[in-house]
């Protein structure tokens, strides 16, 4: 086979036009390892701030920016018993996804569920890894709750909303526009613009929420501590208005209120082989049957990383955006 490949590196910090298409040699697994013939890599927001340089790849990562990719596995690494050569997965990547191979721990990767193309599959894997690790590892979610959204047609509100619905919570979602809100509401979400209604009330008429995800951060911190119904779980995943507020403890305290949150990629091999292990055995049984579906923007040619970033930081998309690879 061929001992180079198409990929994007990030050739200095900064905007989107510093993503530019390039030669690398091909990867090979290490042990416990697959590599994967992409077809389709998914495109989120870790990656621009990677491509910005505020956040750098772990320890022996690749440097190439994308976190999820989908296609056909094509070698497998010593002591690999899971996966062999044409199993059709999707995968969680440690980097490298804007590439035509990827390498990731096999324990990281799951089949490509019944009924959904490559494209479709590429868009799962960071969603579904952060929403399970989040709402319902960290958060807590039970069926009959309240979870409210937040960003709800960002890639991972799409998905926070349907895995909620799918197991029996009572889902509620802000978005920027009436047609975005309309997407939530037809996911099966309760939905308001929150640049024409405060949230707040309009939660705690409906009794609070009894787990927020949030990836907006900074003033609505304290805002959505008021939003949550006692005992509620606040989970921060993201700040896009920045790491900081102002929090009045004697409320929390009073309340028995919890505020959480964590980021994916630095977590340990292991802590994302039992997230896999949990999405197997939990969600992917709703995927195949249909309950639940990656909501799809755009797909864009490897050759046009940049494009597709501009887009995704204009936050005019809804859904997720994939680069077309093989």
């Amino acid at each position: 086979m061929t001992q180079t490949m198409r990929a994007v590196e990030i050739s200095g910090p900064g905007g989107p036009d510093v993503l530019r298409l390039v030669d690398r040699p091909v990867p090979m697994p290490g042990p416990g390892e697959i590599r994967i013939r992409l077809s389709h890599a998914g495109v989120n927001r870790p990656d621009a701030l990677q491509r910005a340089g505020a956040y750098d790849p772990p320890k022996g990562a690749s440097d190439l920016p994308g976190l999820e990719g989908a296609g056909h596995v094509d070698a497998v690494g010593p002591g690999v018993s899971r996966w062999a050569a044409g199993d059709a997965v999707c995968a969680l990547l440690p980097g490298g996804g804007y590439a035509e191979w990827a390498t990731c721990p096999a324990d990281h990767a799951l089949r490509v569920p019944d009924g959904l193309d490559m494209a479709q599959a590429a868009a799962l894997p960071e969603t579904a890894f952060t929403v399970w690790s989040n709402v319902f590892d960290r958060g807590r979610l039970r069926a009959g709750e309240r979870l409210l959204v937040h960003g709800g047609t960002s890639g991972i509100g799409t998905m926070a909303i349907q895995m909620a619905r799918a197991l029996g919570a009572r889902v509620f979602a802000t978005a920027g526009t009436d047609e975005k809100v309309a997407v939530c509401k037809g996911l099966g979400a309760t939905a308001l613009n929150y640049r024409e209604v405060d949230f707040v009330p309009w939660m705690r008429d409906a009794g609070g929420a009894d787990v927020i995800l949030d990836m907006v951060g900074g003033d609505y911190l304290p805002r959505n501590l008021k939003a949550l119904a006692d005992d509620g779980r606040l989970v921060q995943i993201a700040f896009l208005q920045g790491p900081k507020a102002e929090v009045n403890f004697a409320p929390l305290m009073v309340r028995r209120l919890t505020i959480t949150g964590s980021t994916l990629r630095p977590r340990t091999d292991v802590e994302k082989a039992r997230i896999a292990d949990a999405l197997r055995t939990r969600v992917w049984p709703l995927i195949d049957a249909g309950a639940i579906a990656p909501v799809m923007d755009r797909t864009f040619p490897l050759a046009d990383a940049a494009a597709a970033h501009r887009r995704m930081e204009a936050g005019d998309h809804v859904g997720k955006m994939v680069l077309a690879v093989g």
